[in-house]
């Protein structure tokens, strides 16, 4: 009886999938396997091989693990002081690292743009402080800098929810053990937070991966990711097939990145703390 209860219940949730996901993915598939006159064909997939296309595919590899990196290396620090810090209400730390997320996302990126423009925010200030000016608008800089700013929450949330997790009775008695501080982090907190830090890794890295509206902006089009390409084939070039055949292929290199990561978060399952 409650078999049957909770599959009621999932019904909902598995016509969402299947209508959603399941079947534009179907017809991307066909889209990538076939040309304009819908014979099989396997020149779209390998249209990941032209040169051009390659260059962007790396670059955005390029951008991507930077803007990871960057956010792990900025999201952990302030993770670690603001669970160390004495705030009675953590609810509305959450919230603070929410608050972002609810504006607009292109308004976010063209503030960015206005402020890194040649006579925006950035080289006034540089300017009253007698600094010399920087051209970053249009530059692969400014595009790893609008993903940090935007991808950032998503690597601060699940290491900061990792880190409220963590009982300090196990820190203390790490402590007891004559473990020093840098101990406690390496063999206590870091292992313990190993799940939120993956997380925050792969809900970094696969939107960055795709992205292609931060380098439109902040890019100006001297900045091509693949997301780029791909995006350009099906609005400017009206071709889905090869657009389609490009989308498939980056969808193998992120969920072969998932794969990996996830691997890595399972392998250090079960490991001795201390």
């Amino acid at each position: 009886m409650n078999n049957k209860r909770q599959a009621y219940l999932a019904a909902p949730y598995g016509l969402w999938i299947i209508v959603c996901t399941i079947i534009p993915l179907l017809f991307i598939l066909g889209y990538a396997v076939t040309n304009d006159a819908g014979k099989l064909t396997f020149d779209n997939l390998l249209a990941i091989a032209d040169p051009v296309n390659l260059k962007c595919l790396m670059l955005s590899f390029k951008t991507s693990i930077i803007t990871t990196v960057i956010c792990l290396l900025l999201s952990y620090p302030v993770a670690l002081i603001l669970n160390s810090a004495n705030i009675k209400n953590k609810s509305f730390v959450v919230f603070l690292f929410i608050l972002p997320m609810w504006m607009n996302f292109m308004l976010r990126i063209l503030a960015w743009q206005i402020i890194l423009s040649n006579n925006g925010l950035l080289n006034s200030l540089l300017s009253a402080l007698h600094i010399p000016t920087q051209h970053i608008l249009y530059t692969e800089k400014a595009v790893i800098l609008g993903m940090v700013y935007d991808f950032l929450p998503y690597m601060l949330l699940p290491i900061y929810n990792a880190l409220s997790r963590i009982n300090n009775d196990v820190i203390e008695a790490a402590k007891d053990l004559g473990a020093n501080n840098l101990q406690v982090f390496t063999r206590v907190i870091l292992p313990l937070t190993k799940s939120g830090v993956i997380s925050g890794i792969i809900m970094v890295f696969v939107p960055a991966l795709s992205s292609f509206v931060v380098s439109n902006v902040l890019g100006g089009g001297k900045v091509m990711l693949i997301g780029n390409v791909i995006e350009q084939e099906f609005t400017l070039a009206r071709d889905w097939n090869t657009g389609s055949g490009l989308s498939i292929i980056l969808m193998i290199f992120v969920l072969l990145a998932m794969g990996i990561t996830q691997k890595q978060d399972n392998a250090g399952e079960g490991g001795t703390l201390i």
